[in-house]
């Protein structure tokens, strides 16, 4: 039962392969078909071209040998095409079919793709003879509507021209003659259509288009031409030399224009383009014309550059002779002063060259300021180039102004910082001295011992200050910390001084306030006893703090009256 099955199965198989190869076939023969259909097709669309009713068009045109031989030739290639180049691709269309019928398809596919690229070629050659054949047989036609558009063109630029021949000047004569050629022309074209020369008449055509187009655009541009070169430009000539000759008379200079150069050759430009306007030549004409007023035009802007460049100079001069005095001033008090500054004050190296260095680039700027003037004096320089030379220079110094500030405020700084360490030493001394007085002004039983250490400490502190003040040269930076580190011993000590001042004077009556509870609680007595025995021994604070311990026996708040009695 099972083999059955699958013997049912294959068979089934097998006749559904055969059914999908028979379709399939059956497709590629109709789409082969189908393409070989339209291969006819096309190869009859060849020759349903409408040369031959243009052929019997061309040979009623036939007049002379010439028409003859290109109507014979053109003959001839229709009939190769006809008798040789159908036959052959039909041939090769009944070969497709067989091949089909063979179903030799390994062979069908390229031919059809040859017999495809042979019509394609017989398309192209039959267009191409039905051109050339058309070139006849429309030629009257398409002449004749050419030549009576240009005639209209033609009749409106002669009116153009006759409205107002007065602008044309002497080129009238020359414009009327070419009138005279393009109507003369066509004249020829009516006899060459009489005469069917279909090869002159298109030269004549063309010969006419290119005429009537260059007087068009003669009649348009000439009268602007003849008014820039009689007019506009010789008045633009004549304003600039005045100009330049009024400049040149108030010490401008100007040479570097070649202003005179370029008017003589203007001249002889404007010359040439006015022989070459005389016979109709307006090739680049309008162009030249243009770069010639384009010239002149930025001559006014030279000029007036260099009035704005002399009135900028004048004014730069002013001020950089007052800049430059000032800063040779400041420059020459400085180098004449380094020799007191090294011996005064610990400058280095480097101050000191980078002064002799500015004092070189000073001369060096007043040296180019000298020539610049004299160039200046001597005209032998256009302003423009003479403003930027002062402006460089300018900035130069500009420069240096800015490097010198730090080296006068470098040496001033020194000089301030000298005189205020002197000033600082005084005022320290006498911080010391009120110390002292103060300290004797109180019968004070006992010194503390770190009193007389701070003392001495500031005192050294003092010494050292009046060591750097007594060197030569001084070092600033040194003497700067001297000054600050005696200060803070000086207030310190008197620091120190008001402390044991106050502490003395706050322990003593407070001793003296307690006297009232000795009888009172003995307690108070023996604490009182204590505190004194602390003041004769120097321990004035401890000696406080024991005598407000005792009386706190009696009068629980008495730190805090005792404070406040004393400010604290």
């Amino acid at each position: 039962m099972d083999k059955l099955i699958i013997v049912s199965v294959y068979i089934v198989v097998i006749i559904l392969a055969i059914v999908v190869l028979i379709i399939k076939n059956v497709r590629l023969k109709k789409a082969l078909t189908n393409k070989i259909n339209k291969l006819e097709r096309d190869k009859n669309m060849v020759l349903s071209t409408p040369i031959l009713n243009e052929l019997s068009k061309a040979e009623s045109l036939v007049k002379d040998d010439k028409t003859k031989i290109r109507f014979d030739e053109w003959q001839e290639k229709f009939d190769s095409i006809r008798n040789n180049d159908i036959p052959k691709v039909t041939d090769m269309l009944l070969e497709a079919d067989a091949c089909i019928d063979k179903r030799n398809y390994k062979e069908l596919r390229p031919l059809l793709a040859d017999i495809e690229l042979k019509i394609y070629k017989l398309n192209e050659k039959t267009n191409k003879l039905l051109g050339e054949i058309k070139e006849i047989t429309l030629s009257e036609e398409r002449n004749r509507e050419r030549i009576v558009k240009l005639k209209s063109d033609y009749r409106v630029i002669k009116s153009e021209y006759e409205r107002d021949e007065s602008s044309y000047g002497e080129v009238g004569e020359a414009i009327e003659l070419q009138f005279e050629n393009i109507e003369k022309r066509f004249s020829e074209f009516e006899v060459a259509m009489e005469k069917k020369d279909y090869d002159e008449i298109n030269y004549i055509v063309k010969g006419i288009d290119e005429m009537v187009e260059h007087i068009s655009y003669v009649i348009k541009e000439v009268p602007a031409v003849l008014i820039m070169c009689h007019e506009l430009i010789p008045s633009k000539i004549e304003d600039i030399s005045q100009i330049y000759i009024e400049m040149t008379r108030d010490m401008y200079q100007l040479d570097y224009l070649n202003v005179d150069y370029n008017i003589a050759e203007t001249n002889k430009k404007l010359n040439d383009i006015l022989d070459r306007v005389k016979v109709l030549n307006l090739e680049d004409v309008v162009f030249e014309l243009k770069t010639i007023i384009s010239y002149f035009d930025s001559l006014y802007n030279d000029f007036d550059k260099e009035k704005l460049a002399r009135t900028k100079f004048e004014d730069d001069m002013k001020s950089f002779d007052y800049k430059l005095a000032r800063t040779t001033k400041i420059v020459n008090g400085l180098v004449s002063q380094i020799k007191d500054f090294k011996t005064n004050y610990s400058l280095s190296e480097e101050d000191i060259n980078r002064i002799e260095v500015i004092s070189k680039e000073v001369d060096s700027i007043k040296i180019s300021y000298k020539e610049l003037k004299d160039c200046n004096n001597n005209h032998s320089f256009p302003y423009t180039k003479l403003c930027k030379e002062l402006d460089y220079l300018i900035i130069k110094l500009s420069k240096i102004d800015e490097s010198l500030d730090y080296d006068v405020q470098n040496i001033g700084n020194m000089k301030e910082d000298e005189s205020r360490a002197r000033e600082q030493l005084d005022s320290i001394n006498d911080l010391i001295k009120k110390a002292k007085n103060r300290i004797r002004l109180y019968n004070i039983p006992v010194i503390p011992t770190n009193y007389y250490v701070e003392l001495d400490d500031a005192k050294e502190a003092i010494r050292e200050i009046n060591k750097e003040l007594n060197k030569k040269p001084i070092n600033i930076d040194t003497l700067n910390i001297r000054v600050d580190t005696a200060r803070d011993l000086a207030f310190k000590v008197f620091n120190t001084t008001n402390d044991l001042l106050k502490y003395v004077m706050m322990a003593e009556e407070t001793i003296v306030y307690g006297n009232r509870y000795r009888s009172v609680k003995e307690q108070v007595n023996v604490g009182l006893m204590q505190a004194e025995k602390l003041f004769r021994d120097g321990e004035y604070k401890k000696a406080l703090e024991e005598a407000m311990n005792a009386i706190d026996y009696c009068e629980p708040e008495i730190h805090k009256k005792i404070m406040d009695a004393f400010g604290n």
